[in-house]
């Protein structure tokens, strides 16, 4: 039975995380750890109740075969190389790693085989946006060649975590707001983490970096705009894909069809938020051809950012892991 830990088993993500690997039936016997003021909580999945354990430098790393980390960058910069230095395989949710060029950056659809291609013991996660906008482009990528991608995100405020959530039943409840810089009920939010100085956002610049890494190469433009938007969970992102070559709707609609994680919806069925809660699917729909630009298409997707955007994506790898028995 392979040993996991779950760093930052306290919060949205780390929670899931827990359930789905329930949920995939992984065999494995979990430890669950947070920060001190965590410690001593009894975090209940199914018929399983977990002793939640604090993070520090005491841990023994080495007994671990697993470790999936969604406590930040800050914890993950600390403590992953200590697990990975000791052995064990690092799944990082955070933004610490994915732009190193010696650890790969994992969508399992889309590249898992990168894992053999390095020499690392340390697995990046991509943004949730990210991960289901590479899901839904990648048979488009593969089939065509294309020219520049463009992304427009409606981004729930889960992907803030508990703070984000909380903020929205403030706002409902008509008190102030103190995780954002305004009011996210009834408003929406052109910025999501910092802004740089070139007027992108941190996240903004996360999407473009990271759908080159895992898709593309540089040799593809690359924008975003992110929105954060008045849902609870699932995120919601409309691709604008230019091609350099002639190509029908048609032939899009096929290609998107191809993927067994992307349900492609047709007329007046849309992908939305409540449609792709709780479930690991990209939904895609709105497919059209831009008017403004021959060979060039949009297409709208919904995913579950805290499910497929980040805790199925980790179990996934895990599960990758245990049965090619890199562990």
């Amino acid at each position: 039975m392979k040993k996991i830990a779950i760093v930052g088993a306290t919060g949205v993500v780390g929670r899931k995380i827990i359930d789905i690997i329930k949920e995939y039936e992984l065999d494995c016997e979990l430890t669950l750890f947070a920060s001190r003021r965590s410690k001593g909580k009894i975090i209940k999945s199914g018929t399983y109740e977990y002793e939640v354990l604090e993070l520090n430098d005491q841990v023994v790393f080495s007994k671990y075969d697993i470790a999936i980390f969604s406590a930040g960058k800050e914890i993950s910069l600390i403590y992953g190389p200590l697990f990975s230095e000791s052995g064990c395989y690092v799944i990082d949710n955070s933004s610490a790693f994915r732009n190193r060029k010696d650890i790969p950056l994992i969508v399992p659809e889309v590249n898992i085989e990168e894992i053999n291609n390095y020499n690392s013991k340390l697995i990046a996660n991509p943004n949730c946006s990210t991960i289901q906008s590479v899901v839904a482009l990648n048979n488009i990528v593969k089939n065509y060649k294309v020219d520049s991608i463009e992304y427009n995100t409606y981004q729930a405020v889960s992907g803030s975590g508990n703070a984000g959530i909380a903020d929205y039943f403030l706002g409902l409840d008509c008190k102030n707001q103190v995780t954002y810089p305004y009011p996210i009920y009834n408003n929406l939010i052109p910025q999501i983490d910092e802004f740089t100085e070139s007027g992108y956002t941190l996240e903004e610049l996360k999407m473009i970096d990271e759908t080159k890494k895992i898709l593309t190469g540089n040799e593809v433009l690359v924008t975003a705009t992110c929105v954060r938007v008045p849902v609870v969970n699932s995120h919601s992102v409309n691709i604008t894909v230019n091609i350099n070559e002639d190509v029908t709707l048609k032939e899009i609609k096929n290609t998107l069809g191809f993927s067994e994680s992307v349900v492609l919806l047709e007329n007046d069925d849309y992908p939305m938020p409540i449609l792709s809660n709780d479930t690991d699917i990209v939904f895609v729909g709105r497919v059209r051809e831009n008017i403004a630009r021959k060979n060039s298409f949009h297409i709208f997707t919904s995913a579950d950012n805290i499910r497929k955007g980040a805790a199925s994506n980790s179990v996934q790898i895990a599960k990758y892991l245990i049965e090619e028995k890199y562990v």
